[in-house]
């Protein structure tokens, strides 16, 4: 599979179309692959609620546009913020297992690139903090 910048502007196109303004691409090799490797089209506004993967560490890189992501303690606060952009001093993150975050789209027509271990399952209620 080749990635084009084709691929990824009609990716933003759609993500602007979802009332979420996000939507991902799946890069599995089937639906029977145990993990999880998926382009993510970000528009700004989208809201992702801090959340915690507590079966897998999970890798983000920066793909075009900017995110920052954020960090935070079990109350609540914000321990840390990391900006992520092309050609800066931090294109690949791995936020470890367990670790409450979340994060920002900075620009239009963002996309990230992420991975985790397993097959996908939704956040359980109890792994999104309130």
């Amino acid at each position: 599979m080749i990635i084009t910048t084709e691929l990824l502007d009609q990716l933003s196109a759609q993500a602007k179309k979802t009332p979420r303004l996000r939507i991902n691409y799946d890069l599995r090799n089937s639906s029977n692959d145990q993990s999880q490797r998926m382009l993510n089209a970000l528009q700004p506004g989208t809201v992702l609620p801090i959340h915690r993967h507590t079966d897998s560490s999970e890798i983000v890189t920066i793909v075009r546009g900017a995110i920052r992501e954020y960090f935070y303690d079990e109350e609540g606060k914000c321990t840390e913020t990391i900006e992520l952009r092309p050609g800066c001093s931090v294109p690949l993150l791995v936020v470890p297992k367990g670790v409450w975050h979340n994060l920002e789209c900075l620009e239009p027509d963002t996309i990230i690139y992420e991975s985790k271990d397993g097959a996908y399952q939704p956040i359980k209620d109890e792994d999104i903090l309130k």
